[in-house]
């Protein structure tokens, strides 16, 4: 199972979302069975780590953040199998990207894992304060949670 995380510019919120599931992944011992990458829409930060305040704030809660920023490609609907975008316009433009419609059915929201504080998109911190950062934490590790659940049962 390939799991692809997107936000635009992948220095803050899907490079966040791939840490954490990383994370969840080791703890849950499934790194040989479940792989996941990030990417942008844009290619702005290219070749780029994670923001500073991003690696900053998951190095608190123990995750590291060590992916290089790259712009998703039409390649990337034939090497994973969901595609998780973190906003509406992300989604929007993933869904145009994709070549065909089986390619349109891998393409999901984050938020759709995200049960309990049920938000509409996973807000982008990169303007905002520390806060903004945490609270994007909190979602990605709450919708990574079921994300792996639901996964874990398909593979059995």
């Amino acid at each position: 199972m390939n799991i692809l995380f997107i936000c635009m510019g992948n220095i803050c919120r899907s490079p966040a979302a791939e840490g954490v599931f990383n994370y969840q992944l080791q703890k849950a011992r499934l790194s040989n069975k479940i792989k996941c990458d990030s990417a942008g829409t844009i290619s702005f930060h290219t070749g780029n780590p994670a923001d500073k305040r991003m690696q900053n704030s998951a190095k608190k809660r123990g995750i590291l953040l060590l992916s290089r920023a790259r712009k998703v490609v039409v390649e990337d609907f034939n090497t994973f199998d969901l595609l998780l975008t973190m906003d509406d316009e992300n989604y929007e433009n993933v869904l145009h990207l994709a070549p065909d419609q089986k390619s349109r059915l891998k393409v999901k929201k984050f938020c759709n894992y995200c049960h309990r504080s049920k938000p509409i998109e996973v807000p982008d911190p990169y303007y905002g304060g520390a806060q903004g950062f945490e609270l994007v934490l909190d979602l990605l590790e709450e919708g990574c949670q079921n994300l792996l659940q639901e996964v874990k049962s398909s593979l059995d």
